[in-house]
């Protein structure tokens, strides 16, 4: 390794032990013995024995915040998609407590309720299921140690942790008095109770025995059912040993009507044995009640609002209900130009000076009149604005929208949080006149991210990211949010790509914004400035697919392949576009689109890969791999790609190519790792991968190998690329490395680093070693 390197690796390194509190900490928190030294000076080929996140920041929705009632600092936060998170307060940072989730776990990295046992503050209970059916697919994850490590139960019902309505909540609390009694209100299957601190499950079916229907769920968009809502103990006392009598609950009407309830909520008084409608304010019939909560007199506190959210629409309303009578504190009304919704609610003290936060969804920017967070000192009598137009630091408008949840630390009311639809925000002086506010994400690592692509040496930038909902951003530093993207043009991008020769050029192609037809944009200085596509590829915005992606073979040089359409290429940055001579793509049912590839020795080879579609849809073809020799305007198909591959679906597959030799192509097709040192002519399949198969006819529930990347070798290797693979190699899944060209393959992570799954890689072109993964909204992660 080169000094320079040498010295790169090491400040980096002692960024990351100062900020880990100086002995080096994995992204799961645990000490490592490891030093400094022995991960510095040595070029030799060597597993990873660490992992830290490329910082965002944030970037994503957490759609609930959950505060221990009585033990100081001990907070959580669960995201509808990229796993959960606890409150480290000495370090002001949060931790990840789901790293450990593997691939096959994927489907429940994302959280629809958290409940803390108010008699143990180690005692953590998370329900998952990312999207709501009429299967029984949800789990209840179970920690007894604050989320450092997890067992689960399957529950006889389904969540929708990513569904709409994600910051309803929360659904599963614990009983204060006896804590082995949890009730947990579901979306389409009634409420369900366990005596047995999670591990068992009945439906409580004195309130209603309807499961809903796959047809009824499907007549909600996007599977938006709503279901019961919240579950309140109405208690001061904890630990007594005798159940809790007095429960509340809360019913959407999407539910109600299938099931035959009548009323909005409910109330029992015996355990739940037997319940009593409660006739809620005519102005609120059919709305959603987003939270409700219980200050320590027994006043209820009620928000109705009358969509379900994410940032639901008004109108809307908060009421309080001493148990007979229900008084109106605030109401928001549709008008000219705003529709506030009510999210987030939390409470503190009682009586006449309960301190109530109210958050506004709906409610975008920062003006002065802007309701975002609402705060009244005397029960609701009275209200002033603590946050719009108040001090954010950093400086930003982006703390509105989707404040869908508000939490008021328990142990000190001058600290308030609220999320928003890319983190989290706080403040430490709730009383001030203009409450000073904070950054509170440092830690969260919230993208889903669809592309990376290292630089070669030489480049003024590390990695080029592109993800959902944020855009592309060209990463500078590694522990530094980026500042250089392409967000101004258009948000949700799918891919990008460099020129080789000139790394300072780059493009990129997502979907495009409200009223614009941006889909592609490119960048001549490295990111700083980008500039739209003067035309489009001619299909791309009636194509404008997850699958589409873009490939730079030299500056201005652009091959672009939007989804189920005839890649087209362009030599002058997107004013004109050319079909290729590739087939048209025929629908299969899914979206797909052509992986294409350049070559980084050779900018006039252009690989294109054509995976089939999906191995069990009826529609589907073979595969298929093509290379051209004139700069991607023609294509020629290789005649024996077929025999060696097998038709999987797009996200699925991937193609790379080794930046240091002319035509060594490497390709995952979901099941094998396949290889050729002839330009695509010519195919070897490795033995090494293979699916685990078992749950579902229609596709493994691991797949053999899925991504694949190529990086700088160690010194000694016996192959010009260390080979990065994600797949399941000896029936283990995880990231494989290879420093022979594949012969022998090496687990590169652990357990402990498993983020829900890993789907795109890239390796970086000056360190070896060094690997990039995207986890399943987990954002950017690096091997150091």
């Amino acid at each position: 390794m080169k000094k320079r390197h040498i010295a790169a690796v090491t400040g980096l390194l002692a960024a990351l032990l100062a900020a880990c509190g100086g002995s080096g900490t994995d992204s799961g928190g645990s000490k490592s013995a490891q030093t400094l030294a022995s991960l510095t000076t040595s070029g030799v080929s060597k597993a990873a024995t660490r992992w830290g996140a490329v910082k965002f920041g944030g970037g994503g929705y957490v759609p609930g915040l959950i505060y221990h009632p009585t033990s100081p600092d001990v907070l959580y936060a669960r995201t509808d998609m990229g796993g959960a998170y606890r409150w480290d307060a000495a370090a002001k940072a949060w931790v990840p407590i789901t790293d450990g989730f593997g691939a096959i776990d994927g489907y429940h990295h994302g959280s629809e309720t958290m409940a803390l046992d108010p008699n143990d503050d180690q005692r953590v209970y998370m329900g998952t299921g990312m999207y709501l059916s009429e299967n029984a697919d949800a789990r209840l994850y179970i920690s007894t140690n604050r989320g450092d490590t997890w067992q689960y139960v399957k529950l006889p019902f389904s969540a929708g942790s990513n569904s709409p309505g994600r910051a309803i909540g929360e659904r599963l609390m614990v009983d204060p008095n006896q804590p082995s009694i949890l009730f947990y209100a579901t979306r389409a299957s009634g409420m369900w109770k366990s005596s047995d601190y999670g591990q068992t499950w009945s439906q409580v079916t004195s309130l209603s025995t309807h499961v809903m229907t796959k047809s009824e769920i499907n007549a909600y968009p996007s599977n938006g059912v709503t279901g019961f809502e919240q579950v309140i103990f109405d208690t001061n006392t904890k630990g007594s040993g005798s159940a809790t009598q007095t429960i509340y609950t809360a019913v959407a009407k999407d539910y109600a009507d299938t099931a035959g309830l009548s009323y909005s909520m409910y109330k029992t008084t015996d355990g739940g044995a037997t319940w009593t409608g409660i006739a809620t304010p005519a102005d609120v019939a059919g709305f959603i009640v987003p939270h409700m909560v219980r200050a320590k007199d027994g006043m209820m506190y009620v928000a109705f609002t009358q969509g379900n959210g994410p940032g639901a629409n008004g109108p809307s309303r908060l009421y309080k209900f001493d148990g007979t009578n229900w008084t109106l504190l605030k109401k928001y009304d549709a008008q000219q130009w705003v529709n506030f919704g009510m999210g987030g609610l939390s409470v503190s003290g009682s009586g006449a000076s309960t301190r109530i936060a109210l958050g506004v969804t709906n409610s975008w920017g920062n003006w002065d009149g802007q309701p975002v967070i609402q705060l009244s000192d005397d029960a609701g009598l009275t209200w002033r604005e603590i946050a719009s137009t108040a001090p954010h630091l950093p400086a930003s408008d982006g703390f509105s929208g989707w404040t869908d949840d508000v939490e008021i630390d328990p142990n000190n009311p001058e600290h308030i949080l609220h999320v928003h639809g890319g983190g989290v925000w706080e403040t430490h002086n709730a009383s001030a006149a203009k409450p000073t506010w904070t950054d509170a994400a440092g830690g969260i690592e919230e993208t889903a991210t669809s592309s990376l692509t290292a630089p070669p040496p030489g480049a003024n930038y590390t990695l080029l990211r592109s993800a959902g909902d944020i855009s592309t951003w060209v990463q500078t530093e590694l522990l530094k949010a980026p500042v250089r993207t392409s967000n101004s043009l258009f948000g949700t991008t799918y891919s990008a790509d460099l020129a080789w020769s000139n790394p300072a050029y780059m493009a990129t192609t997502g979907s495009h914004g409200w009223g614009s037809t941006v889909v592609g944009a490119y960048s001549a200085d490295s990111g700083v400035t980008w500039k739209a596509f003067a035309t489009n590829h001619p299909d791309a915005l009636a194509n404008n697919g997850g699958a589409s992606n873009l490939i730079v073979t030299k500056p201005d040089n652009i091959v672009w392949a939007p989804s189920l359409s005839t890649p087209a290429y362009t030599t002058d940055s997107g004013a004109t576009w050319t079909y290729t001579n590739l087939p048209a793509l025929a629908p299969v049912g899914i979206d797909r689109a052509y992986r294409l590839a350049a070559d980084r020795k050779n900018p006039n080879k252009v690989y294109a890969y054509n995976s089939g579609g999906a191995w069990w849809s009826q529609w589907s073809e073979t595969p298929h791999f093509y290379t051209s020799t004139d700069g991607g305007r023609t294509f020629t198909e290789s005649a024996t790609f077929a025999a060696n591959s097998w038709t999987a679906d797009f996200g699925a597959t991937s193609i790379a190519v080794n930046p240091n030799v002319e035509g060594d192509v490497w390709v995952t097709d979901g099941k094998s790792i396949l290889h050729s040192l002839d330009a695509g002519a010519t195919w070897t399949k490795l033995s090494a991968a293979a699916p685990i198969w078992g749950q579902s006819a229609y596709q493994p529930d691991v797949y053999g190998a899925t991504s694949v990347a190529l990086g700088k070798a160690p010194a000694g290797a016996k192959y010009s690329a260390s080979v990065y693979v994600v797949g399941v190699i000896n029936g283990v899944w995880g990231v494989y490395r290879s420093d022979d060209g594949g012969a022998s393959w090496t687990r590169f992570n652990d357990d402990k680093h498993q983020y829900g799954g890993i789907s795109t890689l890239a390796a970086d072109q000056n360190v070896p070693g060094r690997l990039y993964i995207s986890g399943s909204g987990r954002g950017v992660l690096f091997s150091y």
